[in-house]
């Protein structure tokens, strides 16, 4: 028989820096919050930008790295499930629904590599720049190597 499935992919920034807990075992268990908006327009033609916010909690090395590396306001890639826990306190129960992550990937610049937003105005890291020679106009023109002289590791993937 088929099985359902429960799948969820976001892409949003955080709305606070990560927060992390660890069981008693020693695993990470990292929570954030993540913004995702969206734009439509109304009947007078004017747009309407609404933000949802979602729960998503990592486990483990992912939840190190996201608690090592994620800031407030970094754009993140989350890939997990939904899943839903209820919870009673003086008489209360409240809902709660969890983006349990799979996968996590940093977007975006940020923070020079450190997950810190990067200050406006801050000047970048300077790359250098690849100059190619001018060729020579006495020297003779050479020709590509042949496709048969490369062995497989030159392959950069």
């Amino acid at each position: 028989m088929a099985r359902g499935i429960n799948k969820v992919i976001l892409v949003g920034n955080l709305g606070n820096d990560p927060e992390t807990k660890y069981t008693q075992g020693g695993m990470a268990i990292t929570t954030l919050s993540i913004a995702t908006s969206s734009s439509r327009k109304d009947k007078e033609g004017n747009y309407q930008e609404k933000t949802e916010w979602h729960r998503v909690k990592l486990f483990g090395k992912t939840a190190e790295v996201a608690a090592e590396y994620l800031k407030k306001g970094r754009q993140v890639y989350i890939e997990g499930r939904l899943e839903y826990s209820t919870s009673e306190k003086d008489g209360v129960t409240r809902y709660f629904t969890d983006i349990i992550a799979d996968e996590m990937q940093m977007l975006g610049g940020g923070g020079e590599g450190r997950g810190e937003p990067r200050q406006e105005g801050a000047p970048r890291a300077a790359r250098p720049q690849r100059q190619e020679a001018a060729p020579r106009r006495d020297a003779p023109a050479q020709r590509p190597a042949p496709m048969d002289d490369f062995a497989d590791d030159d392959i950069p993937f």
